[in-house]
């Protein structure tokens, strides 16, 4: 008989400001029903507070929602403590309202992927449920 893989353990967090979290919940309902554990942290998170928390949990990756402008450093204070933490085995993907320019940026910086407003739902759970197989 076969032994079951453990499911994606993943970490959906909203960092700084934004209290806008309709779509954050969404995307943690889509992957819950596509069998991921989804840890919620819920608003006005600090990229440490989310850091500490992936480890503590031992998640796969860190979904970052951030729709307030300050996707650059927050991302990149993410990315910085998961370098400083040895924790860098935990993928950061996210959405957001991020410009071109950015997205092709943060994704040279570490940032796994990014959606934006008007990508389907499954598109996020084929990347995340993707991550099993990412090196």
């Amino acid at each position: 008989m076969a032994i079951a893989s453990a499911p994606l353990r993943i970490l959906i967090g909203k960092v700084g400001l934004d209290g806008h979290d309709r779509g954050v919940k969404l995307i943690a309902r889509a992957l819950r029903d596509a069998g991921v554990e989804v840890i919620y942290t819920g608003l006005h998170r600090t990229p440490e507070q989310v850091v500490n928390t992936a480890i503590q949990e031992d998640v796969d990756a860190i979904g970052l929602s951030i729709l307030s402008g300050a996707h650059k450093t927050l991302f990149r204070r993410v990315l910085e403590l998961l370098k400083e933490q040895d924790a860098e085995d935990i993928a950061l993907f996210g959405g957001g309202i991020i410009p071109d320019e950015d997205v092709t940026t943060l994704t040279a910086d570490g940032v796994k992927a990014l959606f934006r407003p008007g990508a389907p739902i499954q598109e996020v759970v084929e990347f995340v449920k993707g991550l099993k197989w990412r090196d």
